[in-house]
């Protein structure tokens, strides 16, 4: 879907439906009230009414503020993939929403066929948004054009990484994974290098190869980066790429084992943070790091019992091997420290069944050692369309990792508070220097969903990304 922002009054834009956005407030002053009541439109959020004869689509909000627009968007605009018009046309409801506007009708109009055998493709490919107000006023062309283009970039961005995740394991290995990443790098002039499993073995990573070692797939560890000139900030991004998790030797249930392609998703988000950060020129220096790796069964599989030697040099005695994110993530935060000098650090990980239990479906789990990023993060979050929540770190969980016969183990002695004891496991891999530039987030549970979900259809939901450079650009804004 082509959207484009023009600077003209709604009414001078040639479309065949227009999208209005309605409170029941509103309802109650528009003209089409009556016609609307008989068809039994309340206003209620994301109730749909199309009056074919006027050409208008109405569309119920709770209130006029991003969240329920955001929703709202994406129901519409589903609704009019499924119809037979080609174009439809939207005002504005205040600058401060349109962001949410153009996230809605952008991730909502996403969807993932790749795999049917008959492709149908919607008719309606054109969205025009004017620059008229909800009230009637034309708002500032050039403000609205901004946040237009940023917001529809970000949301690509986040289109981009639901694509990656969704892509089966059969074709999306860590070497295919890889190849994504040069041909990314090629397209927006970024770096890659890549290491095979001989250069990770010089590097001493033997937590990620025994993870990875059971599979045909080798693992691959993966360096983007995004170099301007006179960067103001330099920012390290390490995502967990499990391509597939078939838990190894501590073997998922079958049912778990569905939807377990989604096990990359920190990995593909952390490239489409880098999509959207080159496409924007953000005056940042971003480097993108990323463990990639298959979790297989075959007689060459690491045990539990086994104790792997991690780059830093900390042994860990392995209880579980569906415990495996974390591993990787350990050699590959490693190597980060050693390659770049960050002024911040930040994890993205599908690591723990736990963060759902403590958080839902819906909301990324956060730890770290630094309030203040904390802070600067709860509070961007309401802006960005993502939820996320601040889990705590505390001595008493940090004790049950701990091992008789190596440095740490690889999970808690106990079946509880499993989301903190992960972070907390990542801790021990954090330089001392880095422990308040750096922020663990789980992302297991809003990664990926079998049901859709405001602006998410089934599968893959781009998460990380809209918070991640929400973040950035108000790290900038801050200068």
């Amino acid at each position: 879907m082509n959207l484009e922002f023009l600077e003209t009054p709604l009414a001078s834009i040639d479309a065949e439906v227009t999208i209005v956005f309605l409170t029941e407030t509103l309802l109650e002053e528009t003209a089409d009230e009556t016609l609307l009541t008989q068809a039994g439109f309340k206003a209620k959020q994301d109730q749909l009414s199309l009056l074919h004869e006027k050409r208008v689509l109405y569309c119920g909000v709770e209130k006029l503020n991003a969240d329920s627009l955001r929703s709202a968007a994406a129901t519409a605009v589903r609704s009019l993939k499924d119809s037979n018009y080609k174009s439809a046309k939207v005002g504005q409801y205040f600058l401060k929403n349109t962001q949410a506007l153009v996230e809605g009708f952008v991730l909502g109009y996403y969807s993932f066929d790749l795999y049917k055998s008959k492709h149908e493709a919607s008719p309606f490919t054109e969205l025009f948004m004017s620059a008229e107000n909800v009230d009637g006023s034309m708002l500032d062309a050039q403000e609205v054009k901004t946040v237009v283009d940023t917001s529809k970039t970000v949301a690509e961005a986040a289109n981009y990484v639901r694509t990656l995740v969704n892509t089966i394991p059969n074709d999306m290995t860590p070497s295919s994974l890889a190849a994504m990443a040069q041909e990314l790098a090629t397209q927006n002039s970024l770096t890659c290098t890549i290491l095979d499993e001989h250069a990770l073995e010089t590097e001493g990573m033997h937590a990620m190869l025994a993870v990875g070692r059971a599979s045909v797939h080798k693992p691959r560890l993966i360096h983007v980066s995004y170099k301007p000139k006179n960067p103001l900030h330099v920012i390290s991004l390490v995502g967990k790429g499990l391509t597939y998790d078939s838990g190894g030797l501590s073997l998922k249930s079958p049912t778990s084992m569905v939807s377990m392609k989604m096990d990359k998703a920190g990995a593909c988000a952390v490239l489409g943070i880098l999509k959207a950060v080159s496409e924007l020129k953000l005056p940042l220096e971003v480097h993108g790091f990323i463990g990639a790796a298959e979790n297989m069964v075959a007689g060459n599989a690491y045990k539990p019992d086994d104790v792997l030697t991690a780059k830093n040099g900390t042994t860990i005695e392995v209880r579980n091997t569906d415990a495996e994110g974390r591993l990787v993530l350990a050699d590959v935060l490693a190597y980060a420290q050693q390659e770049v000098q960050a002024d911040y650090l930040f994890d993205y990980a599908t690591l723990t069944g736990a963060c759902m239990v403590a958080l839902g479906p819906y909301t990324v789990g956060m730890m770290g050692h630094s309030h203040a990023l904390k802070h600067q993060f709860s509070k961007i979050a309401a802006s960005s369309g993502e939820l996320l929540a601040s889990l705590p770190f505390n001595a008493h969980l940090k004790k049950l990792l701990k091992s008789e016969i190596a440095d740490i183990s690889n999970v808690g002695s106990k079946p509880y508070g499993g989301a903190i004891t992960a972070g907390m496991f990542l801790d021990r891999f954090i330089d001392d220097e880095m422990k308040q530039k750096w922020m663990h987030f789980d992302i297991a549970g809003p990664a990926y969903s079998e049901s859709s979900w405001d602006c998410h259809p089934y599968g893959a939901t781009g998460v990380g990304v809209r918070f991640s450079i929400a973040w950035m650009r108000s790290l900038l804004n801050a200068q």
